[in-house]
């Protein structure tokens, strides 16, 4: 058995997907396909990149043989490569400010292609890194499903390095809550038991099924 599918059944042991209903993005960037493959044949069915180009260069040809998998972009989405992500992808989890959202919008029209999308919410509030402020959410998220006809499923976030991720993971299943959000992507590699306990219904894990990057 390759160790890519071991250490994958490891994770569904430890939060135990039998019991709670918890998708495992098996986070592929920066891994060629060989590493991929041996999980793609075994049946596995979600899978995440952070590059538009580099998703296409891996993913494109599989996608023409292969239609049993899902594809999500979980990295930060530039604008200008929004029109070669739909297409590809399924899952947008990053969706971190209007103009982003407005693109999406009118090349899903074109294609007549519609993806389930996260906002990003910056939970923690760091200049660093995008996301949708707390206060902003609701009227946002309104605005992206009656103006835009967005498919929004969820919220997704990224907490806070060298902090208790537990504190904000718990903020981010009562926003899910209370805006009436079925899925939550939130939790990776060092983080993902804790985030499943609070509700994630997509964790991202790259490092813990393929080992570290070189």
């Amino acid at each position: 058995m390759h160790d890519s599918i071991k250490n994958l059944n490891i994770i569904k042991e430890q939060i135990n997907t039998k019991e709670s209903n918890v998708n495992i993005i098996a986070v592929s960037k920066t891994f060629p396909m060989s590493n991929i493959e041996p999980l793609l044949i075994s049946g596995h069915m979600h899978f995440g990149e952070n590059k538009v180009q580099e998703a296409i260069e891996k993913w494109t040809e599989i996608r023409k043989i292969k239609k049993n998998f899902k594809l999500h972009m979980i990295g930060k989405l530039q604008t200008n490569k929004v029109k070669f992500a739909i297409p590809l992808f399924d899952y947008i989890h990053s969706v971190d400010n209007w103009k982003l959202a407005q693109k999406i919008s009118q090349e899903q029209e074109k294609l007549k292609k519609y993806l389930k999308i996260f906002i990003q919410v910056n939970i923690g509030n760091e200049d660093q890194k995008s996301g949708i402020n707390k206060k902003d959410l609701s009227i946002f998220c309104k605005k992206c499903i009656n103006e835009l006809n967005l498919k929004i499923i969820g919220l997704m976030c990224i907490p806070p390095q060298n902090e208790d991720p537990k504190k904000y993971f718990k903020i981010m299943l009562d926003l899910n809550k209370s805006l009436g959000f079925e899925e939550l992507s939130m939790g990776m590699s060092s983080d993902y038991v804790d985030a499943v306990k609070h509700g994630a219904t997509f964790i991202r894990v790259g490092s813990k099924i393929f080992g570290e990057r070189s």
